[in-house]
């Protein structure tokens, strides 16, 4: 079970890779597309104006079949459907084989995924994916976001294939207690969702700077996102479904810490930079929720959550030392 774990995480990865490939096809045929229907009545006006010579002072409207170029366009825009949809169908194959992958990681180490790293990675960028496509079936509209997303899964799973992997392990003795269940799923839910939550963030900055006129990189990469209101109101929509949960996850690892050590809290680095996050979290929905806050220093704060986060999981358990350090990479 423990190999065949490892051989779908490898091939989640490619169907990762195939659909982030298939979204920059999309996002490049679109960009084709749109030249493509700008040049049409261009080429449209020469014809007509090729015409003043003919006898009699009359000018020849262009007759015949639609021009090439509109042709073309055309089936650039289909070829820009169907590379998003093969980029969606690759996104869902992908999802399956994770979640096939952490079952059988699950029934190799006859407990739940998520004793170290490697696992904690795997089941939270899975949570983010499968967020992801109950977005994308409720707003079919938002699908090129899907290339930024896919990026995010390759990065984030690659790295825990190839840096962060370790052999199935038993349980270390501290997590066997039922509070392991409550508070790391909701740790690993909670964090899954604000992963998906940074990806509309990250891009409405892009979007907003490229509405606002700015032409450089990386706003010009914004092109053919969604309009900038959309996808803040999805940042704000998914970190304000998360941040409840994410509050429990706390509590629920305070209640445990009293269980297991004695004190509720001591300020371990974990706990710590868990509080860190809970507070920049927050800030970001007190920020949104304040008129005379503009909405893109408010979602600043929610890309800074994210990296408090990014610092709790990877910068906390490879450079300090704590009682969560079994968390680790072992």
């Amino acid at each position: 079970m423990s190999a065949l774990s490892d051989q779908l995480v490898t091939f989640a990865i490619l169907a990762y890779l195939v659909a982030m490939i298939s979204h920059a096809v999309e996002y490049a045929l679109g960009n084709v597309r749109v030249r493509a229907a700008a040049a049409a009545p261009v080429r449209e006006r020469e014809l007509v104006g090729a015409g003043a010579g003919a006898p009699g002072g009359t000018i020849a409207a262009p007759a015949g079949p639609t021009p090439p170029v509109t042709t073309a366009a055309g089936r650039t825009a289909g070829r820009a459907r169907l590379a998003g949809r093969v980029a969606v169908g690759a996104t869902v194959v992908a999802a399956l084989l994770h979640l096939v992958a952490l079952v059988t990681r699950g029934v190799a180490a006859d407990r739940m995924p998520w004793g170290n790293m490697y696992e904690f990675v795997l089941t939270v960028t899975f949570i983010g994916v499968a967020a992801w496509l109950v977005v994308l079936a409720k707003r079919p509209s938002l699908r090129k976001l899907g290339l930024f997303l896919t990026l995010v899964m390759v990065l984030l799973v690659a790295t825990a294939e190839l840096v962060l992997y370790v052999p199935v392990v038993p349980l270390v003795p501290a997590l066997n207690s039922y509070w392991f269940v409550i508070h790391v799923s909701t740790i690993v839910f909670s964090s899954g969702i604000f992963l998906l939550g940074v990806v509309p963030a990250v891009a409405f900055l892009m979007r907003r700077g490229y509405e606002a006129g700015r032409t450089s990189f990386p706003y010009t990469l914004a092109k053919r996102l969604p309009a900038a209101a959309a996808l803040e109101r999805l940042t704000f929509v998914l970190h304000a479904f998360s941040f409840p949960i994410f509050t429990f996850a706390v509590i629920a690892g305070a209640i445990w810490a009293e269980a297991a050590w004695g004190r509720p809290w001591g300020w371990d680095p974990k706990e710590t930079w868990a509080f860190i996050s809970w507070v920049v979290y927050a800030g970001y929905l007190h920020a949104r929720a304040t008129p005379s806050v503009k909405r893109n220093v408010a979602t600043w704060v929610a890309v800074l959550g994210f990296l408090t986060m990014l610092m709790n999981l990877f910068g906390v358990n490879i450079f300090f030392t704590g009682l969560h350090s079994y968390g680790g990479l072992s």
